[in-house]
């Protein structure tokens, strides 16, 4: 099957290296690279632990409403803004 792949510059030079080390056609080194990846993958896969994260409660202090995070974010926006248009406007003068 034909097909385009845009490779990164590294891998290419690691292909093209590849190829003329073993004497073989770059299409040869690339499909070998790509089937030992796979065989690689599929191989530690069954070997692997699953990802779990592990929950933690979030402490937040007292009297912040975790349903009001959004304003407190929007808020503290809205400071650094007049902050730093301050400093932009003393920095003209």
């Amino acid at each position: 099957m034909r097909t385009t792949v845009t490779l990164d510059p590294d891998v290419e030079r690691l292909l093209k290296n590849a190829a003329h080390k073993h004497c073989q056609s770059f299409k040869i080194v690339l499909n070998e690279a790509v089937r030992h990846a796979f065989r690689t993958r599929l191989i530690a896969s069954g070997q692997r632990k699953p990802f779990v994260v592990k929950a933690r409660p979030m402490s937040l202090r007292p009297g912040v409403d975790p349903a009001r995070l959004g304003e407190l974010a929007d808020d503290m926006e809205t400071d650094a803004f007049l902050a730093t248009t301050k400093r932009l406007r003393e920095k003209k003068r």
